[in-house]
């Protein structure tokens, strides 16, 4: 999940109060009376005044009561973390896939000046596994003969399915003797969970 605040919003004549997410690519309002997504790419004008940061899109023109962390919003909006930032892949760290077939990550990694390498070895700095069903997390343990001490396992898997939920990545995590850290939106459709060897038994 990207920066999220609590405020008021204001679109087409209604008012609500919610919570306003800045997400990899799109910019989400959900409250109980106004849900709003506003993909980034969409945006025509985005500026503030006294406070509130003013939206408008091909959809129409909203009102988001933020404060003093508009101006910090705006910035935000107009240069969005790549997925690459997030995922926090740096130039020349090592990256290994396990059962994850994704050339398009692998464009992003290879482009940012990272390697992501044809088998396992050790001190690798990132690794991201495919999670589809609970039996996949299995592999985990397995896995962090690879890892360097400060490295991270990112456990990828699909959004809302009955197969494995988020609760069983994090048995999985505590099991291997991991702490989770982070949870980002990885695709329209899969999620990312970081996970990494406690301070302590590094």
């Amino acid at each position: 999940m990207g920066v999220e605040a609590r405020c008021t919003a204001t679109f087409g004549g209604r008012t609500a109060a919610g919570k306003a997410l800045l997400e990899t690519d799109e910019l989400i309002f959900r409250g109980d009376t106004l849900r709003l997504s506003i993909p980034y790419k969409s945006i025509s004008r985005v500026d503030s005044s006294e406070g509130v940061l003013h939206v408008t899109w091909p959809g129409g023109d909203a009102a988001f009561e933020l404060g003093a962390a508009a101006m910090k919003w705006i910035d935000k909006i107009r240069n969005p973390p790549t997925r690459i930032d997030k995922l926090g892949i740096k130039t020349g760290q090592k990256v290994l896939f396990v059962g994850l077939r994704d050339p398009t990550l692998r464009g992003e990694i290879e482009t940012c000046g990272a390697t992501v390498l044809a088998r396992g070895a050790v001190g690798v700095d990132a690794i991201f596994i495919a999670a589809n069903e609970r039996d996949d997390l299995d592999r985990l343990v397995t896995l962090l003969k690879f890892l360097k001490p400060d490295g991270a396992i990112w456990v990828i898997r699909p959004k809302g399915s009955p197969a494995i939920s988020e609760g069983d990545v994090r048995k999985a995590g505590r099991n291997a003797g991991l702490v989770d850290t982070k949870v980002a939106r990885f695709s329209e459709t899969h999620t990312a969970e970081k996970f990494v060897i406690p301070v302590a038994n590094r």
